[in-house]
């Protein structure tokens, strides 16, 4: 059985992080390249949605009986192989699992470049997987709730 209140809580911190993060996207690059607090912001809040996002999907995955993930990848991959998310999603998305890790083990090595790119291109993925999971966790209601035929 899902935990409403952990689903409830990371999806809050998607979108959360991504209404800020939002904000900064609309910084003139230069601007935002200058702006060492923006940067950091931005290096905050990106991390916290993919903790949150990660957090979100592990939960998924294990209460699932999936099994569990040995890493972030795993994860996605789960989740796909799931049907949580459709499989060209969580290819496209695939890569913010090693950005994760970036954030967290090599934060020295993270740009003000990288990151403003990620502003500009990225943020939508959050906000679709957000979708994805709501879709998922609509549809199994719907399938718990759904009398079998027959009957």
């Amino acid at each position: 059985m899902f935990n409403e209140e952990l689903i409830a809580a990371r999806l809050d911190i998607i979108h959360s992080a991504i209404r800020r993060l939002q904000l900064l996207a609309r910084m003139p690059r230069e601007q935002f390249l200058q702006d060492e607090d923006a940067v950091d912001i931005a290096e905050n809040r990106l991390r916290r949605a993919l903790e949150a996002l990660f957090d979100l999907g592990r939960h998924l995955v294990v209460k699932s009986g999936l099994g569990v993930p040995q890493d972030y990848r795993a994860i996605i991959e789960k989740m796909k192989d799931g049907k949580m998310l459709p499989a060209d999603f969580a290819r496209q998305i695939m890569g913010m699992a090693g950005y994760r890790n970036r954030l967290v083990h090599e934060y020295n090595k993270v740009t003000p470049e990288e990151l403003y790119e990620i502003l500009q291109n990225r943020l939508g993925d959050f906000t679709l997987f957000c979708q994805h999971i709501v879709n998922y966790l609509e549809k199994t209601s719907r399938e718990r709730h759904t009398p079998p035929r027959g009957k």
